[in-house]
């Protein structure tokens, strides 16, 4: 009885999520929130177990959803700003371990994890890279300062990487569209099958041209752009829009990239 109630209400959640990908209106009210929002940096506004974290709280429940499907070993994230994703990301790979320990009647020594946050960013500015290792997640989390683009940079995080078995990867750096193209490049390899690449901010072709006056980037040349153009070349790789219809409220409509 108790299975069969929880089929019936998992089937519940997906009528509802299917009825909420089709309500045009809906979706029209978030895109909505989303522009008017912005002005007052509405994603600006929020921690992560004391650091600032750069994201909708929404985006941030689907990463505690997908972590928690996949069971990453490793979360390979570009954009760090304050580090908040990065804290993020570890204690999602922290809860893992504790679940693991748990489920195997073993002692849990977080000190030795085997799970991994990689975090890339340009510019790691020093006050924020202070914060981030003197934060309790920091031994879980590695920093490399650098263009993410940069083949050097590219092949040391593949060395990094090397014999991690479930690989998620999060995209949010520079949002211009051959930036984004050159990163799913470089990083969707390292993505395991069943695992996802999310790329942050593809709502940019969805916002007024204006809102973006001192960006390189605006609709028309973003990350959803590049993100099509990904597409048309790696099959393997699918538009999860069952995310986002759940959501409504995202920074990254058609960026929930599942690999197949």
């Amino acid at each position: 009885m108790k299975n069969d109630a929880n089929l019936a209400f998992q089937q519940e959640v997906a009528d509802n999520i299917s009825k909420l990908g089709e309500n045009a209106h809906l979706k029209q009210l978030a895109n909505q929130f989303i522009v008017d929002s912005a002005p007052c940096k509405y994603s600006y506004n929020f921690n992560w177990l004391g650091r600032p974290i750069i994201q909708v709280p929404q985006d941030m429940i689907a990463l505690q959803e997908l972590v928690w499907r996949v069971k990453p070993d490793l979360i390979i994230e570009t954009g760090i700003a304050h580090g908040g994703s990065l804290i993020l990301s570890a204690s999602l790979l922290a809860l893992l371990d504790y679940a693991d320990a748990v489920s195997n009647g073993e002692a849990l020594d977080p000190l030795q994890s085997k799970r991994k946050v990689i975090g890339i960013d340009i510019d790691i500015r020093v006050h924020n890279r202070q914060a981030i290792e003197a934060h309790p997640m920091s031994h879980m989390i590695q920093m490399f300062q650098g263009s993410s683009i940069d083949p050097a940079l590219v092949d040391q995080v593949k060395q990094a990487a090397a014999g991690y078995q479930r690989v998620l990867v999060c995209l949010d750096s520079n949002h211009t569209h051959e930036h984004v193209l050159a990163e799913l490049a470089a990083y969707s390899p390292l993505v395991s099958s069943g695992s996802y690449c999310i790329v942050y901010d593809t709502v940019v072709e969805d916002m007024p041209a204006d809102m973006f006056p001192d960006r390189p980037w605006g609709p028309g040349y973003n990350p959803k752009t590049a993100v099509h153009a990904f597409l048309k070349q790696h099959p393997e790789f699918v538009i999860d829009k069952t995310i986002e219809s759940k959501l409504l409220i995202t920074v990254a409509p058609d960026g929930f990239l599942r690999r197949v």
